[in-house]
């Protein structure tokens, strides 16, 4: 069904609690109660619960205040296997960027930190219930920039695969690259500490090894062939 005039889903929000502290998870038990859109459906330890456990519940909505003790287990992939509408938030976290990138590739949908209040909390499940995301502006901006590195990294071992394939050494593909950007051979033997005369070898074995009469066509018919990247 539909949300209501107040943003919030017309059916219960179905919150499965994973709380070490006792008297902490008891209290969140009874916050929630409190709430016409809030079900609590079941309530264990991380090191305690299994992914069964939870799916079988019908709970829609996780609220850890831990994740090592049950990813261990591969507790996540398993309740993503069985259950993969089933969403995670993790509340009294510490704000250091190692931890919230490892709870993103755990699959957590909401991150908040240890001086969140329990109104917090709240708007958090109900923003994740909502299918949006929660997390500090800080370390969503580390996400993004990691996620930037990744794909750099990813687009650099594809074009030295890619080099390689084609018979390109490690130097000539540095130099290719170069070349596409549109930088001379003065201004290549300059960024890579070599002589203008070493650079002009190489650029000329380039072009006969791909048969091309231009430093351009060079660039071209490695592209073409998929040896370098568009982005180069």
């Amino acid at each position: 069904m539909g949300p209501n005039a107040k943003g919030t889903p017309r059916d219960p929000i179905r919150v499965f609690l994973v709380v070490e502290n006792r008297l902490l998870r008891e209290a969140l038990v009874r916050l929630f109660q409190k709430l016409n859109d809030f079900t609590v459906v079941g309530q264990n330890t991380p090191t305690e619960v299994k992914a069964c456990e939870v799916f079988l519940a019908g709970g829609n909505i996780l609220v850890l205040d831990s994740l090592p003790s049950i990813a261990d287990e591969n507790f996540m992939n398993e309740l993503s296997e069985a259950r993969p509408e089933v969403k995670s938030i993790l509340f009294g976290m510490d704000d250091e960027e190692g931890c919230f990138l490892n709870a993103v590739r755990e699959g957590v949908s909401g991150y908040l930190l240890k001086e969140a209040s329990s109104s917090e909390i709240v708007s958090a499940v109900r923003s994740v219930a909502r299918g949006e995301a929660v997390c500090p502006s800080r370390l969503c901006m580390s996400l993004f920039n990691e996620m930037h590195r990744e794909c750099r990294q990813r687009r650099g071992l594809a074009d030295d695969e890619a080099g390689l394939k084609a018979g390109l050494t490690f130097r000539q593909r540095q130099l290719i690259s170069l070349i596409a950007k549109g930088m001379s051979n003065k201004q290549i033997a300059s960024s890579l500490n070599l002589s203008e005369y070493t650079v002009k070898n190489h650029v000329y074995r380039i072009m006969k090894q791909v048969e091309a009469e231009t430093r351009q066509d060079a660039v071209d018919l490695v592209r073409a062939r998929g040896f370098l990247s568009r982005a180069s």
